[in-house]
């Protein structure tokens, strides 16, 4: 009998894997994944990372009340500043977790998108403050907004309105009409009182100087009363190409002896009781302010006139109207008869009915 051999049995060696076998196998999905990489890299590189547009070694950018993140990105969209503002919304919402500051900020020379929209997120980062004033805005509206930014020094809008004019050594004691609307940038904390000082220094100017090249005949008895007709042209119409012949219209109204029969006047001087509506017991009413009840000018301004209301209050147009209505689509028809004007004020009304009809 044959004995058993013993000799060990051969083990089968594992074979090394092939590691040229697995990036074989698995090359398409190496070749996705990396251009995949590169296109994300690329759409945050083009939406995030890249510098902002900047002219110079660097550019002042305004932040106003109100805007927000996501009109700011679409400005950026529209100027091809950014691709997908989807990518900088994003990020806005998941890493910055805040609402844009008004305020002017310093944008150097190679900040990209992504730090602007930090820097933006906090109004300690802002260089100066904006003062916006929107011309046939009033007074009380300026000293509100001055009280609400923080970063202006309140030294006089906490006091009562004629003390203010007291404090701003103003010749006038009522401080309506004033202050030149613009827009304006000042340092941060800068004192209301300079703000208001510069803003009527800008207003005295623009004045005195269509006070020296005004028209001949007109009926003001000084440049004050020019500033207050200004103040109702300036009301009156938000249609530059009508304020001339809205000037034309008071100033023969006033060579007349008619009575302006404004409505912004009559609100004015309704105070905190206008509440969006007047009716034809406040036309009967009287007050100081009332041109329905009262002949000639105010006593100041109704609020604050730009600078074409003034020139227009100094160069009235030279037609025959003494009469004018809305049109009920924008602007005014302006008449010479009272048959005219009231012809227009039913055309006015027919307007309304057919837009209210609509609307129902």
């Amino acid at each position: 009998m044959s004995k058993p051999s013993n000799k060990p049995k051969a083990k089968n060696k594992k074979k090394p894997p092939n590691k040229i076998g697995f990036f074989a196998r698995n090359r398409k999905w190496l070749v996705a994944f990396c251009i995949v990489a590169i296109v994300i890299f690329g759409l945050l590189w083009m939406n995030l990372f890249k510098a902002y547009p900047v002219k110079g070694k660097k550019e002042l950018l305004v932040v106003a009340n109100g805007d927000t993140y996501s009109h700011f990105i679409e400005r950026l969209a529209k100027e091809n500043q950014v691709s997908v503002p989807l990518i900088p919304k994003i990020y806005q919402k998941f890493f910055i977790h805040d609402t844009m500051k008004a305020g002017v900020y310093e944008v150097p020379q190679g900040m990209s998108i992504r730090q602007v929209l930090v820097m933006l997120s906090n109004a300690e980062n802002a260089q100066m403050i904006r003062v916006q004033v929107i011309e046939g805005t009033n007074f009380k509206q300026l000293i509100a907004n001055l009280k609400k930014d923080p970063y202006v020094t309140k030294t006089v809008v906490n006091l009562p309105e004629q003390q203010i004019a007291t404090e701003l050594d103003l010749p006038y004691s009522h401080p309506e009409g004033l202050f030149a609307p613009n827009t304006y940038f000042f340092s941060k904390g800068e004192s209301d009182k300079k703000i208001l000082t510069d803003l009527y220094h800008y207003q005295m100017k623009a004045l005195d100087q269509a006070w020296q090249n005004r028209a001949a005949d007109l009926p003001y008895q000084n440049k004050y009363e020019a500033l207050i007709m200004a103040s109702i042209i300036e009301k009156e119409t938000s249609l530059d190409s009508e304020l001339e012949q809205v000037s034309g219209v008071f100033v023969r109204r006033l060579k007349l002896g008619m009575r302006l029969q404004t409505d912004p006047t009559v609100i004015y001087g309704m105070g905190d009781k206008y509440q969006g509506k007047i009716s034809r017991q406040d036309l009967r009413t009287p007050t100081a302010y009332n041109t329905y009840t009262m002949s000639g000018l105010p006593p100041t301004p109704i609020a604050m006139p730009s600078k074409k209301a003034i020139e227009a209050a100094m160069h009235p147009d030279q037609s025959k109207n003494i009469y004018f209505v809305a049109t009920g689509n924008g602007g005014h028809k302006f008449s010479e008869t009272l048959q005219q004007h009231n012809q227009a004020v039913q055309d006015y009304l027919s307007v309304l009915r057919s837009k209210t009809d609509t609307q129902n």
